[in-house]
């Protein structure tokens, strides 16, 4: 069996991973986009470093577009095979993939227009509406910790890796002439203290793991009351300086914790009685899926809903699909907490809430992610004086938070804690991707202090014999 490395090796986005058979069989783990690349992101989501037509299935991760987002440009340019998933997966794809198709198709009319004021031939988006409906007819919904075999050399079982709703790693086992090979993949690895969701489960011995490594550099806080900051900042933004709190908030995951603390807070009382938005209908459809799958919730979760069946809802909350609603709250000059999408700045309607923010020192952002280096997100946190949005440069004189303790990413004691469950060794190679570069090498050295031996950082295009 041989392993190719396409994409998250040189960064944390375009997840693509493909296994080989001694018979020529092709699968692929993840297909995901690359976002915040700069002028080369649209040639790589071009360029998928396979031939379709030759992927006999894919087995996917979780539906972060990070992992899941190129899936319907595979379909549209030949792909006809299966894309296994968890069921929680496939019902968080269903919204995010037509997203992304509304949001290539958007982006490329604005574009057009602009090309035709130049005489330029209009330009097609990446993939289409028709495309991602395409595609999503192509997905298989598999039951966790059950074997399934897609062929006579390949089977695999999904396990939790309480990274978001339905995430789970990859636990191939291919029987190649007689011999047996054991390939995990890890896919995003979620917290041991996360809030919904339960923790990393123990995954089979294998004899080779390709592993994340976002957080490879780094811990995130400890002994940090993440609820008690969250209303300090609270109180200061919209009652001492009444004025707007921008959280700006991935659809999946970190706006429902961000919902539930606030849930929390209002049950005890503590919550001052202001508005609370949810501005994104992503958000909100995401937040019903969550509510659909309370199997994946943990134990604390689950005893919280026995007093209060809606975690993600109070009185004072309210959901925002309709466009012009959204508008309203930019317009709008009343103190209160605005949740919208997305999560690194660099899209969705956060950025107009901050377009229309940013200036005033009455108001906060507060990122509760992580933000790839290049996105708006991660400039301000490093304290950037001026931005970019939407072809304008604003002065930052809102006041910028942050809170690490949202992260959805094990740092990296959590995941050589999701490691430790395996015999080192049996481990033949542990390869790192989805990470940058310095957390990658730092990951390694971590790795190899603890005993590891062959730690693998692969580059893009690299090809490995799983001997």
């Amino acid at each position: 069996m041989k392993l190719k490395f396409i994409g998250a090796t040189e960064s944390v986005t375009g997840s693509k991973h493909l296994v080989i058979t001694k018979k020529g069989k092709q699968i692929l783990l993840d297909c995901g986009l690359f976002q915040g690349m700069g002028k080369e992101t649209d040639e790589l989501n071009h360029q998928l470093g396979l031939n379709p037509s030759n992927i006999e299935a894919v087995i996917l991760s979780h539906a972060h577009i990070d992992h899941s987002g190129n899936l319907p440009y595979l379909v549209k340019e030949g792909f006809n095979g299966k894309i296994y998933c968890t069921d929680a997966t496939f019902d968080v794809c269903e919204i995010l993939l037509m997203d992304s198709a509304h949001i290539h198709e958007n982006d490329v009319r604005f574009i057009n227009k602009r090309r035709a004021k130049n005489n330029l031939p209009p330009i097609k988006p990446l993939y289409s509406v028709k495309d991602a409906e395409r595609c999503l007819k192509r997905f298989k919904p598999i039951s966790p910790n059950t074997d399934f075999h897609i062929n006579d050399e390949i089977s695999f079982r999904f396990t939790d890796v309480g990274h978001i709703t339905g995430s789970a790693a990859i636990n191939i086992t291919a029987q190649e002439e007689g011999k047996i090979t054991r390939l995990t993949y890890t896919g995003d690895v979620g917290r041991y203290s996360d809030m919904l969701l339960k923790a990393p489960q123990p995954f089979p011995q294998a004899d080779y793991i390709i592993c994340e490594s976002t957080y490879g550099d780094r811990l995130h806080e400890t002994g940090i009351d993440s609820e008690a900051r969250l209303l300090a900042i609270v109180n200061h933004t919209c009652v001492e300086k009444k004025g707007k709190l921008i959280i700006p908030a991935f659809s999946l995951g970190r706006t429902q914790e961000i919902v539930y603390v606030l849930d929390r807070l209002k049950n005890k009382g503590l919550l001052p009685p202001i508005p609370t938005y949810v501005d994104s209908p992503l958000s909100t459809s995401a937040t019903e899926i969550v509510r659909n799958h309370p199997e994946c919730f943990n134990a604390d979760l689950r005893e919280y809903i026995k007093t209060d069946p809606d975690p993600f809802g109070f009185n004072t909350l309210k959901y925002i699909q309709d466009a012009s609603e959204s508008k309203a709250l930019n317009d709008s000059k009343e103190p209160c907490i605005i949740i919208s999408a997305s999560g690194m700045c660099d899209a969705g309607r956060v950025k107009h809430h901050l377009r229309n923010s940013i200036g005033d020192p009455r108001n906060t952002v507060l990122i509760v992610g992580y933000c790839s280096p290049s996105t708006l997100g991660a400039r301000l946190v490093a304290g950037t004086p001026q931005v970019h949005i939407f072809g304008d440069y604003f002065d930052v004189r809102a006041e910028i938070e942050s809170i690490h303790a949202y992260s959805a990413h094990a740092d990296y004691n959590e995941l050589l804690q999701f490691l430790s469950c395996q015999d080192k060794s049996k481990i033949k190679s542990l390869f790192l991707v989805h990470g940058e570069e310095e957390a990658k090498k730092a990951f390694k050295e971590k790795l190899l202090e603890t005993e590891y031996t062959n730690v693998v950082i692969p580059g893009p295009g690299d090809v490995f014999d799983l001997a």
